[in-house]
């Protein structure tokens, strides 16, 4: 396993002075934003030759969701994302983080009445998938599909519901994101459902149960990382949780020796 990040307000702005400090950390991969990686992608090779630091996915950076209620923001997306995806085969990474969608819409907040129907949402999602594994088969890389918990999203939610989602499409090159921070919420034990979808898992994300750094709250990471090792995972863990502490810097990389113990 490779211990990632994403990026972070005090890390430089020049990315090769950025890629050099995050291999300085610590940290053994980089999971980018996908519009920089696309907007700057011989750079990113640059970064990447002179840190050694490789880049692991990308993660956002595009201008609609694959399962948005509206259509040209569906349509772009999809767009963004082929441009990431071949981006992604540029650099070497392995594949790109899609939710369905964030903050789109929540069961849990009023008016508690989705604008579209259970099968209208499936369908957006799977229309655009379908578009995206044909390019990610071109470019031998993968669609990481993640799961957020019920107050963010109200269409994939648990891992079955990727699951699901990757059968009834068919798919190639769709896998899944288990994110801690999500699972925590909505899985009941984030090891027992990483050894059930083992062979969906293709991605990790860590954060602690309140969304802050790892080593700050509840989540049994020896547990679960152990789990890792035992379904044989052997691709990026990536540290997406905010920071908490006075010291920003401090924190984070107190974060990143509590993690590596068990990795």
């Amino acid at each position: 396993m490779l211990l990632g990040t994403q990026d972070r307000d005090f890390f430089p702005n020049n990315l090769v002075e950025k890629f050099c400090f995050i291999k300085s950390m610590g940290f053994e991969c980089f999971e980018i934003d996908g519009k920089v990686l696309v907007d700057n992608t011989e750079e990113v090779k640059k970064a990447i030759k002179e840190s050694g630091l490789p880049v692991s996915t990308a993660c956002g950076g595009y201008r609609g969701w694959i399962g948005d209620f509206i259509e040209e923001k569906r349509l772009n997306g999809v767009e963004d994302l082929k441009s990431i995806i071949h981006a992604l085969k540029e650099v070497g990474g392995t594949g790109v983080v899609v939710p369905a969608a964030w903050g789109m819409f929540t069961f849990r907040l009023p008016p508690m009445v989705s604008p579209r129907s259970r099968e209208g949402d499936n369908t957006a999602i799977i229309e655009s998938l379908k578009e995206l594994d044909l390019v990610a088969k071109e470019c031998d890389v993968f669609i990481y599909l993640e799961p957020l918990n019920r107050y963010q999203d109200h269409m994939i939610n648990t891992i079955q519901d990727a699951v699901d989602i990757i059968k009834n499409g068919k798919f190639d090159r769709v896998k899944i994101t288990g994110d801690f921070y999500h699972m925590s919420i909505e899985e009941d034990d984030i090891s027992e459902a990483l050894i059930k979808y083992k062979n969906y898992i293709g991605h990790i994300h860590i954060a602690e149960n309140h969304r802050y750094q790892p080593g700050t709250g509840s989540i049994d990471f020896k547990r679960h990382m152990n789990t890792l090792k035992e379904i044989d995972y052997n691709g990026a863990v990536v540290n997406e949780g905010r920071i908490r502490g006075e010291n920003p810097l401090k924190a984070y990389t107190a974060s990143v020796a509590y993690i590596k113990q068990y990795i």
